[in-house]
């Protein structure tokens, strides 16, 4: 069980994603630039089998900021995209209208 408090440590925000590059040593990644308002970062998300670049590009997400980088197969990632899956794939979470990116989410 995670406490509330505990769950109110992580500062999860609107982005936009910015650019998408294939992972250089993963198949099922890619390394997305967002913008988060008044920052810019990379984060590392393996949602590649269900979604083209294109479709991305210019989407808002819903990310965690605060997260402690990590190294995926070679690349740093900055945050993590909140995703669903189910047995028909990925569904990446997006804001229903357009938001401020860097807004947070509650």
């Amino acid at each position: 069980m995670v406490s509330l408090e505990e769950f109110k440590k992580l500062e999860l925000k609107v982005a936009r994603i910015k650019e998408v590059e294939d992972h250089p040593n993963a198949d099922k990644l890619y390394v997305l630039t967002i913008d988060l308002g008044e920052s810019t970062k990379q984060i590392v998300a393996g949602i590649k089998l269900s979604y083209t670049k294109e479709a991305l590009v210019n989407k808002q997400v819903i990310v965690i900021d605060n997260l402690e980088p990590a190294v995926l197969r070679g690349v740093e990632s900055q945050g993590m995209l909140l995703a669903a899956s189910d047995e028909k794939g990925i569904s990446v979470i997006m804001p229903e209208r357009e938001v401020t990116p860097g807004s947070a989410v509650k």
